[in-house]
């Protein structure tokens, strides 16, 4: 007998020991596809095709137990309410940006970012290893909502302005797309800040009904066009400086899977935010350049005295919305401890190091 039907006639043993048939494992028993509804436009780069990516690692580790089934902003619900859709059921997960549902709580937006909050390596060392993670449980359970950090931005630029921004009083009377908290503070300043979904900006930008946008950075800014309409680019983005990420899967469905497909959603999302988060760091800079170079904008950056000021009433929208309700209390001291820790420990590591990096030296 060769070594191949010896390995067969094994197999066939197993499956029948003692006269009886042994169930096959779990994973292979079985299939079940999931909705997952985003907040993204189809095929746009970095954003769209990153929860298309997770799918494709659930069905690939699962081997093809689970399918996810991909749906862009407005293909099977509108963009903002997605959250509302797999909370009540009506899809199974949803890929989006966590500050968007501030209207459901405002402990909300600390997931995603807020201004002169977390870098994207300070948000994720807050979720896994300093307390967020379980916060964000707790208060996602109230929606029946299983979150988790699935892709980061990395820091983002201060958006298009159709004038310039010389003094913190030039933000009076201006009309910008800015969510989350960072459009509490400009509306603090004076501005009206609106939420719009991705494929919303440029037409409100083209028609007149904004002066100003916010969106991401070079790379998804550029695919966007926002640099047809608006010349003036503004950095740094004091609203997100590590825009992060959510996978949100509705807490029934969640609870119907086996322990190892949770384990392999959950590391298909931690793979995601790794890879999303240096797709962005690739991409920006040349991005940057042809945004320059080719289409004549104008890069610009805030004052100093803008960033105090923004700065100060950025603490005070902070603040206002810890006082809130107490999970947001809850959530805004424990990122306000990771927020202490890392600035502490980045005075004297990455702060330090990219400050000698820019000395004059030959290399």
């Amino acid at each position: 007998m060769d070594r191949r039907s010896l390995l067969k006639g094994a197999g066939l043993g197993a499956a029948t020991l003692a006269g009886t048939t042994i169930a096959a494992p779990a994973l292979a028993q079985g299939k079940r596809e999931l909705k997952l509804v985003t907040t993204w436009p189809k095929n746009f780069p970095g954003l769209g095709f990153s929860p298309e990516r997770v799918a494709e690692r659930v069905t690939a580790m699962t081997e093809g137990q689970l399918t996810i089934k991909v749906f862009a902003a407005g293909e099977l619900v509108p963009a903002f309410e997605s959250f509302d859709a797999v909370s009540t059921g009506g899809a199974d997960m949803y890929h989006g940006a966590e500050y968007y549902w501030q209207g459901k709580s405002k402990a909300y937006p600390f997931f995603t970012a807020v201004p002169f909050g977390l870098t994207a390596v300070e948000m994720i060392s807050w979720i896994y290893h300093q307390g967020g993670q379980e916060l964000w449980d707790q208060l996602a359970a109230n929606f029946n909502i299983k979150p988790f950090a699935c892709g980061n931005t990395g820091v983002q630029m201060g958006g298009w302005f159709n004038k310039e921004i010389n003094t913190i009083d030039d933000y009076r009377g201006l009309k910008i797309r800015m969510p989350g908290l960072g459009g509490e503070v400009l509306r603090k300043l004076g501005a009206t800040a609106v939420a719009l979904s991705g494929g919303e900006i440029f037409p409100a930008l083209q028609s007149g009904n904004i002066d100003a946008t916010e969106w991401v950075g070079p790379w998804n800014d550029l695919a966007f066009g926002f640099y047809k309409i608006a010349k003036f680019y503004y950095y740094p983005g004091f609203h997100e400086p590590g825009a992060q990420l959510a996978l949100g899967v509705n807490l029934d469905v969640w609870n119907s899977l086996t322990k190892p497909q949770q384990i392999m959603i959950e590391d298909a999302c931690r793979a995601e935010n790794n890879y999303n988060l240096a797709e962005f760091e690739a991409q920006n800079t040349g991005a940057l350049r042809r945004l320059l170079d080719e289409h004549g904008v104008q890069l610009k950056r805030q004052s100093d005295d803008i960033l105090q000021e923004i700065g100060r009433v950025s603490g005070e929208v902070l603040r206002e919305a810890a006082a809130t309700d107490d999970i947001t209390k809850q959530v805004f001291d424990s990122f306000l401890a990771a927020r202490t820790n890392s600035m502490e420990w980045g005075l004297i590591s990455e702060d330090a190091y990219k400050s000698a990096r820019r000395l004059p030296f030959e290399f």
